[in-house]
């Protein structure tokens, strides 16, 4: 039996940021079809929140591993840190703070 493939289509982004040692989130890590679904998959697992935005993927895709988002993404990023601090504030009123 042939093992299912993934979507080609299915782009996935992960940045990282240390407000204490970088000045702005870099690119973590970065893939499509099967990469894109481990990297979903493992954020899933590690209780990091999920985001879809497939405007922003496309744009973050096109940056280099490790590299600092440039000034213009500053905005766009700046919203998505938002939603993951609103899901951790939610994780940690009830009780479910991620490791």
């Amino acid at each position: 039996m042939k093992p299912k493939s993934a979507d080609p289509r299915v782009k996935a982004v992960a940045l990282k940021y240390k407000p204490e040692e970088d000045y702005a989130p870099k690119i973590a890590a970065k893939g499509q079809g099967l990469i894109a679904e481990k990297i979903i998959r493992t954020a899933r697992e590690h209780g990091v929140p999920v985001q879809e935005d497939a405007s922003l993927v496309e744009v973050l895709s096109k940056l280099d591993l490790n590299e600092t988002i440039p000034p213009e993404l500053y905005q766009l990023v700046a919203e998505l840190l938002s939603f993951v601090y609103r899901a951790d504030r939610k994780l940690e009123e009830e009780g479910n703070a991620r490791p």
